[in-house]
């Protein structure tokens, strides 16, 4: 079986945020993806990020505040 890495959006109060991130074959596209992406989602209403890994937390949740 091959890893399956996708991102897991939360709302300020922990609660999910329907969008379709997609999925990654490795962690580093996931993490790409993220960094190119992140401003879009909070704009969708997303304040934090879990990675999975097939269907496992691999971090998170990480909130997407600009540093």
């Amino acid at each position: 079986m091959s890893d399956r890495w996708m991102w897991t959006c939360l709302d300020s109060t922990g609660a999910a945020v329907e969008v379709d991130t997609g999925t990654f074959p490795t962690q580093g596209e996931a993490e790409a993806w993220l960094g190119e992406s992140w401003e879009e989602l909070a704009d969708q209403g997303v304040a934090s990020v879990s990675l999975e890994q097939n269907g496992v937390v691999a971090y998170g949740p990480m909130k997407l505040d600009p540093a």
